[in-house]
């Protein structure tokens, strides 16, 4: 641990005397400043007080929230699931550019794995779509301005979950989603998964559910606001539903007890 924070204090130095070369985000003490990383978040850390990163500490997610209080500007180091490292720079501002930040791979300033040990490289972890992060933007961008087909709807205390369209390219399914809040409050998204489930719920012996990966997300909200509609898409690896398995999304609320379960064969 005290390797680690060494490692992090010398790395918030040098983008101290780097901050011209990074981009500046701008926070203050009235509204959530959200920053939607590629990877899930490990580790989030402000260089002054008077700024605030929030990001759930116990199950990784892809975003933080950030707050600032006046002050002068500090900087934002973030590591996240794979090693990649980012820095900011932070600045209090009472009018606000942007609330959202949607941060590409490219925008990372290194590793936190080192080159070489003993002379020995170390290979980095890679990820087997990044050649095809454009194609999933494309056609995910194309998906969502087409028609829908609405295979399956679920309502439940106001919040209604849609499965609008399912698409197949090259070795991916396409999966068009839409949340609805009518619910009179907003709604935080801690989580929506993709289940792949066989046999019947009342015997649990024999009921099963296996969760798909999600290659990419593409508009993937985390909050929807009382009145709001988001639409946005999951890709995940081909797959063919057996005679009796249905696909389920599973949509959960953070910091609440609200829970959308959707379940079609298709």
């Amino acid at each position: 641990m005290k390797i680690l924070i060494t490692s992090l204090s010398l790395i918030f130095s040098m983008s101290i005397s780097a901050q011209q070369q990074l981009d500046t985000i701008y926070a203050n003490d009235q509204k959530n400043v959200a920053l939607f990383f590629p990877n899930p978040i490990r580790q989030g850390i402000t260089g002054a007080s008077h700024f605030v990163f929030t990001y759930n500490r116990e199950k990784e997610q892809y975003f933080g929230l950030l707050q600032a209080k006046p002050g002068t500007e500090s900087n934002l180091l973030t590591v996240t699931s794979d090693g990649s490292v980012y820095s900011y720079i932070l600045k209090y501002s009472e009018k606000l550019p942007e609330l959202n930040y949607f941060i590409n791979e490219n925008e990372s300033i290194g590793s936190e794995l080192p080159e070489k040990i003993n002379d020995k490289p170390i290979a980095k972890p890679v990820n087997e779509y990044s050649s095809r992060i454009t194609h999933f933007q494309k056609f995910s961008e194309y998906l969502l301005k087409s028609n829908f087909e609405r295979i399956e709807t679920k309502r439940k205390k106001g919040i209604k979950l849609k499965l609008q369209k399912m698409a197949y390219d090259a070795s991916e399914v396409y999966l068009v989603i839409e949340v609805k809040n009518k619910s009179g409050i907003g709604f935080e998204i801690d989580y929506l998964n993709v289940y792949r489930t066989n046999g019947n719920k009342k015997r649990k012996a024999s009921y099963q559910r296996l969760k798909q990966d999600v290659i990419y997300k593409h508009k993937m909200p985390y909050s929807i606001t009382d009145g709001e509609s988001q639409c946005f898409v999951y890709v995940i690896p081909k797959f063919v539903l057996g005679d009796n398995e249905k696909l389920m999304l599973e949509l959960k609320e953070l910091k609440g007890s609200r829970k959308i379960i959707l379940e079609t064969k298709l």
